[in-house]
C-alpha cells in the first residue's frame, strides 16, 4: 500500500511539472532585444524538459511555435519563411540557423545606420 501512495505522489509531481512546462511553452515569447541564440536556449530547455517527461510536441509544432513567439520586428522574415519554406519539413535547427543569419544582417545594418548618424552629427 505504501508503494502505491509514493507512486501516486510521483505521478502528481510529474503532472505538476508537465503542467508548468506546458504553460511555459504556451506563453513563450521572444522579446524585442533578445538574441535568437538566447531565445532558442530558453525554448530548448522547455522542449527538452517536456520530452524528458514524455510530453513532447511534434517538431513541426516547435517550428510554428517559435515563429509565432518572435517579436513583431521579425514579421517580414517570418512571412518570408512561411512563404518560401515547407514548414512541415523545416527542422527547428534549420529555422534557428536561418533566423541567426537574418539577425546578423539586421545588426550589421543597424551598426551602419548608427555610424552614418554619427558622421552626420560630426559634420
Amino acid at each position: 500500500m505504501v508503494a502505491n501512495t509514493s507512486t501516486q505522489g510521483n505521478n502528481q509531481v510529474k503532472d505538476n511539472k508537465v503542467d508548468h512546462l506546458v504553460k511555459q511553452y504556451e506563453q513563450f515569447i521572444v522579446s524585442e532585444d533578445e538574441s535568437i541564440d538566447n531565445a532558442f536556449a530558453r525554448f530548448n530547455i522547455i522542449i527538452t524538459s517536456l520530452k524528458a517527461l514524455d510530453e513532447g510536441y511534434s517538431s513541426k509544432n516547435y517550428v510554428r511555435k517559435f515563429l509565432r513567439a518572435l517579436h513583431p520586428k521579425w514579421r517580414a522574415k517570418v512571412t518570408d519563411i512561411e512563404e518560401s519554406k515547407d514548414l512541415t519539413s523545416l527542422s527547428l535547427d534549420e529555422l534557428i540557423g536561418n533566423l541567426k543569419v537574418y539577425e546578423m544582417i539586421i545588426n550589421k545594418d543597424s551598426e551602419i545606420f548608427k555610424d552614418k548618424g554619427k558622421r552626420k552629427s560630426l559634420a
